[in-house]
């Protein structure tokens, strides 16, 4: 193949941008991982990660994707046959539901429109019904990648506590940890699975668990199989800042450096950054006179936006455009939403400037795949940019 000149604009929703400081300290040497130096390190980012997801309690890493972190809040909580909560917002709660059903779980479906976020009142009603207590926890995804909406975890909590529903809080954020507001004790939320390639500004390779007192003592009678997954034996060996085995050792010194950046940044001016460029993308998608596919302002994810192709296909094709023309690559529609919407990822590592070159490569790819375009999506993000304000929400 020859050689392309440039950067790759790689605009997929994760795995994301890895900053140069994060590469360079992955790119450290490996060091006995059962040496003391290690155990310093790794207890130190170890205490510090808790910080990212706001909680004073234990959390957990894995050498494994957020499916594997997805496996390990089931089996650490739950025993066979028991009833599990979850609400279809999209392709990876759809996932998600899959994995807890070959686990031998029962899961109560809440189906949705895969347009908007979990409805709290859905919830609260299933769980009104569920006088004798059987559900035995709630899985929801914060931040649904394919289809751009996010849900409000609060208000799920509230509806859990309104019930006096005793009910363990799973919550999927994959997406949504270190790119949207994320409060793991203050939101009650029991079990936070998280992975490396997001937010957190890093390869794939670190899936993660944020652990409430609750669901740690749920552990204790939990009756699913586990062993790789088990909590207890990864919290007793990172006690001493070690692991049961092997971990990504240069995974974790690019996550130190991912923290320390974060927090330079700042989160809240984290967020507002993702705030300000999702609806920089959303004002290019309506200038281009696409759809948006969260339907509800409110919910529209500050991680990445879903639009609609006209007729309702073709959106593979304007992405193989991206990619051969442009060097650009966007998310692909997933599920039911296959071929009928691409996904612009604005996330982690990223500016006004990117995001424009972003936008540009869509809208050139959408002419050259004979769209008929309203107007110019990159003159409405910039305006957007350079003197709009940007809309409070959940996602956005």
């Amino acid at each position: 193949m020859a050689h392309r000149s440039g950067r790759h604009f790689l605009q997929i929703p994760g795995p994301t941008n890895v900053p140069d400081r994060v590469l360079r300290a992955i790119d450290r040497p490996t060091i006995d991982h059962r040496g003391p130096s290690f155990g310093r390190f790794a207890q130190g980012v170890l205490a510090d990660i808790r910080s990212i997801f706001r909680t004073e309690h234990p959390v957990v890493t894995y050498p494994s994707s957020g499916t594997g972190a997805w496996e390990a809040a089931l089996v650490n909580t739950l025993s066979p046959g028991d009833r599990v909560l979850m609400y279809e917002t999209g392709h990876f709660a759809v996932l998600w539901r899959r994995l807890a059903e070959r686990l031998g779980l029962v899961v109560d479906l809440v189906e949705g429109d895969w347009r908007s976020g979990a409805d709290p009142a859905a919830i609260e009603a299933r769980l009104a019904a569920d006088t004798g207590h059987e559900i035995k926890a709630v899985a929801v995804v914060h931040n649904e990648t394919s289809t751009g909406a996010t849900s409000r975890l609060p208000d799920v909590r509230a509806a859990l506590d309104r019930t006096g529903h005793p009910a363990l809080l799973l919550a999927d954020t994959v997406s949504s940890l270190g790119s949207i507001d994320y409060r793991h004790d203050e939101w009650g939320v029991d079990v936070a699975v998280a992975a490396s390639q997001k937010g957190l500004l890093l390869p794939p390779g670190l899936g993660l668990n944020a652990i409430s007192e609750k669901a740690r003592a749920a552990s204790s009678a939990a009756r699913l199989p586990r062993a790789y997954w088990d909590w207890e034996d990864m919290l007793a060996a990172n006690a001493r800042g070690f692991f049961p085995y092997t971990p990504a050792t240069s995974l974790l010194y690019g996550l130190r450096e991912a923290i320390d950046l974060l927090h330079e940044e700042g989160l809240e001016a984290v967020f507002a950054r993702h705030r300000r460029h999702a609806a920089a993308t959303r004002a290019a998608v309506e200038a281009w006179g696409l759809e948006v596919v969260c339907r509800v302002p409110a919910e529209r994810s500050a991680a990445v936006t879903a639009a609609f192709m006209p007729g309702g296909e073709g959106a593979d094709h304007v992405r193989e455009i991206a990619l051969e023309r442009f060097d650009l690559s966007l998310g692909a529609g997933l599920g039911a939403l296959a071929d009928r919407v691409f996904r612009i990822g604005h996330l982690g590592d990223f500016n006004d400037l990117m995001l424009q070159g972003t936008l540009s490569g869509v809208e050139m790819s959408l002419e050259l795949a004979g769209v008929e375009l309203a107007g110019s999506g990159v003159r409405a993000a910039a305006d957007r940019l350079a003197h709009g304000d940007v809309e409070v929400g959940v996602g956005t």
